[in-house]
């Protein structure tokens, strides 16, 4: 009998949705490097067609949220099939401080007169009620990326919107173990697969949720008609590291929460940004110069991009275009699953210096 993740605690369905039932099958879906298959059966061709290790890993997605999962074979793949969905002439809304990936796509829309667009701060909820009467496609992001700005997102779901508005919530900092944009009334929520789903930055990958059969069936075409398909190794790496999501994330977060005290009582950091929850903090130091400084002392935390692994990562996001709305020494660190008096350590130290 298949299980139901409506009888499952969240972390169980983490490690037991998705696998092979069938007497003597293996614990986990192999990988199948094939582009096409035999005619006769269900599958055709890998682009358009999931293999066994798509389906597992949109089974255990899907699961969490209640929902259908399409995976894609990057973050910015999901982005771009939503912002497809636009209509030529219409009007997007975004964040102001948002992953600057999903910036630049709509900043691109604009600049090629293929939609409009308004940027909205994350945390006026009466602005963002009001432009789901307006707009096509609503893109909220809570927390956002990196001032981890945190959304009514109850009250922005749950507000009345026209029929042609698409309300997506990007909920790659929070996961569903902490948040369901689509329990609270979202049209669709996505996650870079890339950051904590699989956990050990060695993948790109995506996905998008949905309860609507309709929006369902646009977004899975279109990951075939704009070549999204994800990888087979991928897709593997993908469902192993759902498989420790729940532990890596609660690690985290309890290292994260003990950084943010110890970051707000040193001397040369000026402000902290921790919403409570989640393995993201961003604080700043004095400027550009301090900042860089601090991340190339740090021996333990890794000087890189990206976030959501099991090594703590810390970088100047002003250092990238399109960031001048960011303070010049602001470091956004995605903390790991070290112990955290290391992590400490690691961090006054460079701080000190």
């Amino acid at each position: 009998m298949a299980l139901d993740p409506r009888n499952l605690d969240p972390t169980t369905w983490l490690i037991s949705g998705g696998r092979p039932v069938d007497a003597g099958a293996p614990l986990n879906h192999p990988i199948v490097p094939a582009s096409t298959f035999e005619h006769g059966g269900d599958r055709i061709y890998s682009r358009s067609d999931a293999t066994e290790g798509w389906e597992a890993l949109e089974a255990v997605v899907g699961g969490l949220e209640q929902a259908e999962a399409l995976v894609f074979g990057s973050g910015m793949a999901a982005v771009s099939a939503v912002f497809d969905l636009v209509p030529v002439g219409g009007h997007v809304v975004i964040p102001d401080d948002c992953y600057h990936g999903v910036a630049e796509t709509a900043e691109q829309g604009v600049a090629t007169g293929r939609f409009t667009m308004t940027k909205l701060p994350m945390d006026a909820t009466s602005e963002w009620v009001a432009a789901q009467e307006t707009a096509d496609l609503v893109w909220a992001e809570s927390p956002t990326n990196p001032l981890l700005t945190v959304a009514d997102l109850e009250a922005i779901c749950d507000a009345p919107r026209r029929h042609e508005c698409l309300l997506v919530v990007d909920n790659t900092f929070a996961t569903a173990l902490r948040q369901q944009p689509l329990a609270l009334g979202a049209d669709v929520c996505m996650q870079s697969t890339t950051k904590f789903i699989g956990g050990h930055s060695d993948l790109l990958g995506g996905v998008l949720t949905t309860r609507n059969p309709d929006l369902l069936a646009a977004l899975r075409t279109r990951r075939a008609r704009l070549g999204a398909s994800p990888g087979a190794l991928e897709v593997f790496l993908m469902l192993r590291g759902i498989r420790t999501m729940a532990m890596r994330l609660d690690r985290a977060e309890e290292n994260a929460g003990a950084l943010a005290e110890h970051l707000r009582s040193h001397a040369a950091v000026s402000h902290v940004r921790y919403p409570g929850f989640g393995a993201v903090i961003s604080f700043d130091l004095a400027d550009g110069a301090m900042a860089d400084r601090c991340c190339a002392a740090l021996q333990i935390i890794r000087h890189a991009t990206s976030l959501g692994g099991v090594e703590s990562m810390i970088e100047r996001r002003g250092r990238y275009a399109g960031q001048a709305h960011l303070p010049a020494g602001l470091l956004r660190m995605s903390v790991g699953c070290e112990a955290a008096a290391d992590l400490w350590a690691d961090l006054r130290q460079a701080l000190d210096g």
